[in-house]
């Protein structure tokens, strides 16, 4: 990714850039040209300066915004300011770095990408090489002494806990004017932050050390020391009261939603929809009306779990900008990332089938039901499968397929396989791409409990066989590359747009 490319990602994700500086005459412009140069929001605060910094941010040639604090209030007081800046400038996220020079402002892209692996959790830019800097004992045992007590309160073990190298959710920091206003404050932010169940995720960033007679350090040992350690008591009586109960409450939620999901997904199938299913199909004689009735009560179901009766801790929106209404069949090609895609895709229209994994077509539970569907596993020869297929579209039905063949573990969209494009051709069906967001966040690959998000699901211009021949060519190879980029594109622009406001 190119600067250019990761300044308007920056910009595209609500992230912008504060630095905290007090009398760092000698490096705040450096620091400030360097931070411009990755980012195109960048927000300087002035604490109380007394050096000249004020008259060198306001010269410098490409200005950042300045917020000048006339009297010094410590850094606490600093990014409180600069935070609630950015939350009023419609900003959901800040990269903090000192002005003293320590910090690299070209590992910027890091703490993006981390980010964007990470969405709505704290990035600690941990230090690289920290054991091996010439550091003074001061700064050695602070450090120590921060990263025990912190895993004391938290219960998260933390490498560097004293960097000044972070980005944060301000969505997130909804205890700001609690937090004390000096050196101490970034240490509180973190604590206040994991209880109240926000990720802390580290990252390796660079560091630079100047020559001990270069350093320009506002650290005062007595008194700060003092501070902190106050602080420490204080977080330690508040993790016992607060922090741990806190902590418990949302595992027992998470935990009593996913049974309560459970439950109703095993009574649903097992003794509504399969015995009603055997009941129904097995009397009389199977006709068209019978198996389109089933497709209906699927789409009922689908619909009263995600829309109208919401899943659990999960939010349901859908795009639907070209108004499609599968009125004509197509084949349907969507991103997996969980078990939970199938919903979203039932409740768009009764007139679907999906491709499913062969465990699922054989799972005791519902196996009947979406055989009487005609639901069919990937595991079937497609040279068998086609007559079914073309049987299908004739009466109407789209077929859903997911051409990565697997869930994804990141939620990122891997290689489309051939297949989907193959049937299209064969049949002259249309290709509809549908974008799913959030269901891999929300119940991941390998994931136990699930999680409160968004499901958001788009779904694409239709595009006919002739409109993707012309655009990439006969191949299905090809044909399945492109679809890819396509749909890789509108999730990272959709996930862009919500991971603002996780």
């Amino acid at each position: 990714m190119d600067t250019q490319d990761s300044k308007q990602l920056l910009r595209d994700r609500g992230i912008c850039v504060v630095i905290p500086t007090y009398n760092n005459a000698g490096t705040i412009a450096d620091v400030v040209s360097r931070s411009m140069a990755q980012c195109h929001d960048v927000i300087v605060v002035c604490d109380g300066c007394t050096d000249g910094t004020m008259e060198i941010l306001e010269n410098l040639p490409e200005k950042p915004v300045i917020i000048d604090l006339k009297v010094n209030k410590g850094k606490g007081s600093a990014l409180k300011s600069g935070f609630r800046y950015a939350l009023k400038a419609g900003f959901s996220y800040a990269v903090t770095l000192d002005g003293d020079g320590q910090h690299f402002p070209e590992d910027i892209p890091l703490l993006l990408k981390a980010n964007m692996e990470n969405p709505g959790a704290l990035i600690v830019g941990q230090r690289k090489d920290l054991e091996n800097a010439v550091r003074s004992k001061g700064s050695k045992f602070a450090n120590s002494f921060s990263n025990f007590w912190f895993a004391v309160q938290t219960g998260h073990y933390l490498k560097d806990t004293q960097t000044g190298y972070r980005l944060y959710p301000l969505r997130k920091l909804r205890w700001l004017s609690l937090l004390p206003s000096r050196y101490e404050a970034e240490l509180a932010l973190m604590v206040v932050a994991s209880w109240h169940g926000v990720r802390l995720v580290s990252e390796p960033v660079n560091v630079y050390y100047p020559p001990m007679d270069e350093r320009v350090s506002h650290f005062r040992p007595g008194r700060d020391f003092m501070r902190i350690t106050i602080l420490n008591m204080v977080l330690c009586l508040l993790a016992v009261i607060y922090g741990l109960p806190a902590a418990i409450f949302r595992y027992l939620t998470a935990f009593l939603c996913t049974v309560y999901a459970f439950l109703v997904f095993i009574i649903g199938t097992m003794f509504i929809l399969t015995p009603a299913m055997y009941l129904y199909m097995g009397v009389g004689k199977m006709t068209e009306r019978k198996r389109y009735n089933l497709h209906r009560i699927m789409n009922f179901m689908a619909k009263f779990i995600l829309i109208y009766h919401k899943f659990p801790g999960a939010r349901y929106s859908l795009d639907n900008r070209y108004g499609e209404d599968f009125s004509r069949p197509a084949v349907i090609i969507c991103n997996h990332q969980s078990h939970l895609d199938l919903l979203p895709l039932l409740a768009l229209t009764p007139k679907i089938v999906v491709l499913t994994a062969g465990w699922v077509w054989h799972n005791p539970m519902y196996s009947y039901a979406i055989h009487q569907a005609e639901f069919y596993p990937v595991t079937m020869n497609l040279d068998e499968l086609m007559p079914r297929f073309r049987s299908l579209a004739e009466r109407g039905y789209s077929i859903a397929v997911y051409p990565e063949g697997t869930r994804s573990m990141d939620c990122s969209i891997g290689r489309f396989h051939q297949g989907a494009f193959h049937i299209a051709a064969a049949l002259g069906l249309d290709i509809i791409p549908l974008v799913l967001y959030g269901t891999g966040k929300i119940l991941p690959k390998k994931g136990r409990l699930l999680r409160k998000g968004m499901i958001h699901l788009e779904i694409g211009r239709r595009i006919s066989p002739e409109e993707l021949r012309n655009a990439v060519g006969p191949e299905s190879r090809e044909q399945a590359s492109y679809m890819r980029k396509y749909c890789r594109k509108r999730y990272d622009e959709i996930a862009n747009k919500i991971e603002q406001y996780v």
